[in-house]
């Protein structure tokens, strides 16, 4: 039969509850086989310097091919070779720490934005200039002449064709709040020199409060009948149509981007396994995209794990047998490409982390970490405290469940962190939009480590200022733990990780059951709460079994695995 849907919140106050008790219970102790691996780490892991490196890159505008885009490239290269990671083009055999940087053609220009301004004509101080809103002009607007332009300003709200009709336009600038990939073309038409345009923001932005941000986005490239766009803020809208009324405005508006033919760089780090070279766990951060947290802390936070991983390796501590690979490049499409030209290369990825807005300072942009986890029951019946973030998500079909173990170790690694530094460690069902679907959409087991919401998310409020180098430790360390101990891949860490996931499958059937009891006494239908608890136990039931793949070789977990699903059935309620 086909069931219906949990309500999305089932008494969030009990759930907080639950989710306290079910984090103190699950953070009480780091396993005594990963606790070398875990220790070193979270001492060598230094949040400043990740910070440094999400400051230098943050600062230009970042798209594939363009200026600040190869300059994070070429700067985390430099961190590499600093680290000891030698050019595969330069390598030994028996060098382990090596990187490349692959280039591609693209199709298109790289669009790289220099300077901008708006000026109101007679006034010495801008209204508004790249400085300070990185975002303001439309990716693939075009330069204004070397001194720019200057021009009546006129209002066409929407921008509707009756609208430019009703107002003389010609040669003259537009202030509109229709979509621009649309008010520009119209406004070209009629002869107008260009566009200022106004944004309403998504409400998580909440832009009462923000009225200078601007969120970047673009207008379509036209070689035939270039043009520009502007975006300007909810400050600088309202000085202009202030100005209207008084009379007539002149504008002094000036725009310089380029356009360069230039190839699509990926960078790919490697620490190469002793023992299965040929298996990897792959990390991903993606390059473009102009903010600090998105996605500058990702970048920066990777560079400081790749350190790290490499001086852990060089001093004896870590000896991954396994490979463990870095990636830094262009969002979904440099994960994408990675795993299918090299179908060799792909049967050999075990696991994917994609590490996205991983900086943040959450006192001043809101929401919290989170783990978006691979497809789980909570994808399929949102409830408690595994809630869909403000960046959208909906129930998946139950047969999309992937049943495997990869969510709770990721998370009781980042509850390690916690357990010291009452970091607040959250997570939520999938939902997708990042590096780690290429990966489960090749049947990879993949987790997103991120933060939402975030006020100023796709904003260029998202500057250095909101992020965090105690943030950027505690994801870097938990993340690069995470890493280390699945390529070391010893059967007693597989052992240990056995004991953990059985403890942490006990403590979510006992959470389930509670919110199951929860729902029963305000009306639910028993049946249909018995099978969501029943799919969770098939569900670690299932993971259970593919606890095995951490060992690099044969591991014989056969009497210990049939203790532990006898453990786990033990905990399943029956409801009555």
């Amino acid at each position: 039969m086909t069931l219906p849907v949990t309500p999305r919140r089932v008494l969030a106050a009990a759930a907080a509850t639950l989710f306290a008790t079910e984090l103190t219970a699950q953070s009480a102790a780091t396993p005594a086989p990963f606790a070398p691996i875990t220790q070193a780490v979270h001492r060598d892991v230094n949040g400043d310097r990740a910070f440094t490196t999400v400051d230098f890159v943050q600062r230009r505008f970042r798209l594939p091919g363009n200026e600040g885009f190869d300059l994070a490239i070429d700067t985390v290269a430099a961190l590499l070779r600093a680290a000891g990671y030698v050019n595969e083009t330069e390598a030994k055999p028996t060098d382990r720490l090596v990187y490349r940087i692959e280039s591609r053609d693209m199709p298109n220009e790289a669009w790289t934005p220099h300077d901008a301004r708006i000026t109101i004509a007679g006034r010495s101080t801008p209204l508004q200039t790249l400085a300070g809103n990185l975002n303001m002009i439309a990716i693939n607007s075009v330069s204004t002449p070397p001194n720019g332009v200057t021009a009546e300003l006129v209002d066409v709200g929407a921008g509707s064709d009756s609208a430019f009709k009703a107002n003389t336009v010609a040669g003259r600038i537009v202030l509109s709040t229709g979509n621009a990939r649309l008010v520009l073309p119209r406004a070209q038409r009629y002869g107008a020199l260009g566009v200022l345009n106004t944004q309403t923001l998504p409400a998580y932005n909440q832009q009462g409060k923000h009225p200078r941000a601007i969120q970047f986005t673009g207008i379509a490239r036209d070689t035939i009948r270039p043009g520009w766009v502007l975006f300007v803020s909810s400050v600088t809208r309202d000085s202009l149509q202030a100005a209207l009324k008084q009379g007539a405005v002149q504008l002094h508006v000036l725009i310089n981007t380029s356009f360069a033919r230039r190839p699509e760089r990926t960078l790919v780090a490697e620490i190469r396994g002793t023992t299965a070279p040929n298996e990897r766990f792959v990390y991903s951060a993606h390059v473009q995209e102009p903010g600090a947290n998105d996605n500058a802390s990702g970048v920066g936070t990777l560079a400081e794990m790749a350190r790290v991983a490499a001086s852990l390796v060089q001093r004896g501590i870590a000896q991954p047998r396994r490979t463990l690979t870095f990636l830094w490049g262009d969002e979904i499409r440099s994960t994408d490409r990675y795993l299918k030209e090299d179908s060799t290369r792909r049967a050999g990825v075990k696991w994917g982390m994609s590490l996205d807005m991983v900086g943040e300072n959450t006192a001043l942009t809101g929401g919290t970490f989170l783990i978006e986890k691979m497809p789980d029951p909570s994808a399929v019946w949102v409830r408690g405290d595994d809630q869909h973030s403000e960046w959208g998500g909906k129930p998946i079909p139950e047969n999309e469940i992937k049943a495997y173990w990869f969510n709770d170790f990721v998370r009781n690694r980042c509850l390690d962190r916690a357990r010291t530094t009452k970091w607040v460690v959250k997570a939520n069902p999938f939902e997708g939009g990042s590096d780690h679907t290429p990966f489960l959409n090749a049947d990879i087991p993949a987790v997103l480590l991120w933060h939402f919401t975030d006020v100023f998310y796709h904003t260029d409020l998202d500057r250095i200022e909101n992020v965090s180098a105690t943030t950027l430790a505690n994801v870097g360390a938990c993340a690069l733990t995470t890493g280390l101990l699945l390529t070391q891949g010893t059967p007693v860490i597989a052992r240990a990780a056995l004991e953990e996931l059985t403890v942490t499958a006990q403590q979510a059937l006992r959470t389930q059951a509670a919110l199951s009891r929860d729902t029963l006494a305000r009306g639910g239908n028993v049946q249909y709460e018995q099978h969501i608890l029943n799919v969770w136990r098939d569900y670690y039931l299932a993971a259970l079994d593919r606890v095995a793949d951490i060992a690099v070789g044969p591991v014989d977990l056969r009497t210990a695995l049939a203790n532990a699903k006898r453990r786990v059935r033990a905990a399943t309620v029956t409801l009555q």
